[in-house]
């Protein structure tokens, strides 16, 4: 059964607690987390990318010379591809990026994370994620502690607190245990769990 360190605010090592083999002790399918990660990227993609056909750049209404007897090549326009202030070829124009996965793989993909990271021993629990004033200063300390670098704090519910102290602190994310993205998880270097938020984990996605 996969385990993790228990750690507290001081960045001791206070104990061990056995994670959930439903949630954190599966073999990681490596195809669906690539899949959901590729979603992800899409579904953040703007698609306001746009440049003008040569239907729609103005000028070019006149053709430039006669067909023959200039010595040039034909041409119908000054707007054509090929000319300089000419239109784009199969410009692109704004569109959706964005497009579903079936909730059964999102589910896996997320489960496939977490066991990876639970068997590289990268997931820290904190016995009471908590902070007494909003100060980066002591967030990086306790992060230093435990030696996260770039991490992934999951709280059990929103806590400005803990959001306000970690948001300008580089590589670090905070969310909660119930809306974990793949992606952030698979980007980060270690996971750092409130006990409690744990507990929801293994409740909610078991």
């Amino acid at each position: 059964m996969a385990k993790a360190n228990v750690y507290n605010m001081a960045g001791q090592q206070v104990g061990e607690i056995e994670l959930s083999e439903a949630v954190f002790g599966i073999e990681p399918n490596q195809a669906v987390v690539h899949e959901v990660v590729k979603n992800h990227l899409a579904n953040c993609r703007q698609g306001t990318q746009s440049a003008l056909t040569r239907a729609e750049v103005s000028g070019g209404g006149k053709k430039p010379w006669r067909q023959k007897g200039t010595g040039h090549a034909r041409q119908g326009s000054t707007r054509a591809p090929q000319w300089t202030h000419g239109g784009i070829v199969f410009a692109p124009k704004p569109r959706d990026y964005s497009y579903t996965l079936n909730k059964k793989v999102k589910r896996l993909a997320l489960k496939s994370a977490l066991s990876a990271k639970a068997a590289s021993g990268d997931i820290l629990v904190v016995d009471g994620l908590k902070l007494d004033a909003i100060k980066t200063k002591d967030m990086r300390n306790f992060l230093n502690a435990v030696e996260a670098g770039k991490s992934v704090v999951i709280t059990p519910e929103v806590d400005e607190i803990v959001v306000k102290s970690a948001r300008n602190i580089p590589g670090v994310v905070t969310t909660t245990a119930k809306v974990l993205s793949v992606y952030d998880i698979v980007n980060a270097k270690r996971l750092v769990v409130d006990k409690a938020a744990l507990a929801i984990i293994e409740e909610v996605f078991a």
